[in-house]
């Protein structure tokens, strides 16, 4: 392990420590009253320094924040898929990515409901500074990926990685989740990096169906009523068109708070059927290139058949296309509280407020354009 040391979660060992940081930081008090309301914070710290291993962590506390954000902020949570793991096989989780937290740590929520261990997940090194952020992430089995760089370090990091994925499959015997692409899906477009594909085979160059059937791929749809950070991404976006985005001091750490108490309206996790030996000899022909392209393109086929339309979705594609070709999938109410909603884009300072209002529209209708599409 000591080969992975610089991008690895905490161990068991490291977890007692981490705590004590943790119960030491400023936003402890404010943290443990949102996780364990009515609950006195002595309590709290006492409980927090007794864990001795990540999995105590996880069901003592991740559990309940995962409660807390589905009791508070979803009205339905829906599931599908999951009767198809093999209890004593571990898999790779490759997600369409909407929300920096809660994609991976709902699952974990699920995986744990139906009584598996929970999977370590991959955390941008940018949200890893030292500090409360990675004390809890670390503890929660994520472990850092790095973005961007120079392109011998970009590569050096991929192959890194790459090796620790199959590691953590294989040897540590512990699923992996990891996003599709770097960073979270902004335009409702869900697309897999097919760089993704090629960082997974890094690890086997030897024999490119090996290097992806030994991982056991499942993909995973998640779909939200309420897209996460909608405005937010709506603003990026509409700064993007016109100069390069740079990000704000603190954005990422708003945009995981936002993400956790916006009302969330329904959520469906969707684990799309596993990418098999078989699907995979499909493509065997192909140049590594060509291979790397068509399983992004089989995954994204999955995610997108998986994905659940929601009123909101029909709404946004018949107002930003100007007609009702969906008007039998939402009701006048429905519509009208949608609109009202869009309302609150009129609180920025925007040069060019129809542009804003598409792009918002587009983070809802693209879906439906795409599994239209996927459909046909």
């Amino acid at each position: 392990m000591e080969k992975f040391d610089d991008i690895r979660p905490y161990v068991d060992c490291e977890i007692p420590a981490a705590m004590q940081r943790i119960c030491q930081t400023d936003a402890f008090p404010l943290l443990a009253s949102w996780i364990f309301p009515g609950r006195d914070i002595e309590d709290v710290k006492e409980m927090m320094l007794s864990f001795r291993t990540i999995r105590e962590f996880q069901h003592a506390v991740m559990i309940p924040v995962n409660q807390q954000v589905i009791d508070r902020s979803i009205t339905k949570l829906t599931y599908r898929g999951f009767e198809q793991l093999d209890p004593d096989t571990q898999y790779l989780f490759v997600s369409n990515h909407r929300d920096i937290m809660l994609d991976a740590s709902l699952l974990q929520y699920l995986l744990v409901k139906h009584h598996r261990e929970t999977s370590e997940i991959t955390f941008g090194a940018n949200l890893m500074s030292p500090g409360l952020v990675t004390d809890i992430g670390k503890s929660n089995k994520m472990f850092r990926v790095e973005r961007g760089g120079k392109m011998r370090d970009f590569y050096m990091s991929s192959q890194h990685l790459s090796d620790y994925i199959r590691h953590t499959l294989l040897h540590k015997k512990e699923s992996v989740w990891i996003a599709q692409r770097n960073g979270r899906t902004k335009d409702g477009l869900d697309k897999t990096d097919q760089g993704i594909i090629k960082m997974f085979c890094m690890s086997c160059p030897e024999d490119k169906i090996k290097a992806l059937s030994e991982l056991h791929i499942i993909p995973v749809s998640i779909s939200y009523e309420r897209e996460s950070c909608d405005i937010l991404k709506a603003i990026e976006l509409y700064e993007s068109r016109y100069q390069k985005y740079i990000k704000k001091p603190g954005e990422d750490l708003n945009s995981i708070l936002t993400g956790i108490v916006q009302h969330k309206g329904r959520v469906n996790i969707t684990l799309c059927p596993e990418i098999t030996r078989k699907d995979l000899e499909r493509y065997d022909h192909c140049t590594n290139n060509e291979y790397h392209k068509k399983v992004a393109e089989l995954l994204d086929r999955r995610i997108c058949d998986s994905y659940v339309l929601y009123p909101n979705n029909y709404i946004a594609h018949d107002l930003r296309y100007g007609q009702t070709l969906y008007r039998q999938q939402y009701t006048d109410a429905q519509f009208n509280n949608f609109l009202r909603y869009m309302e609150r884009l009129n609180d920025y300072d925007i040069t060019d407020p129809d542009i804003l209002k598409d792009i918002f529209l587009g983070i809802y209708a693209n879906p439906v354009k795409s599994k239209s599409a996927d459909q046909r």
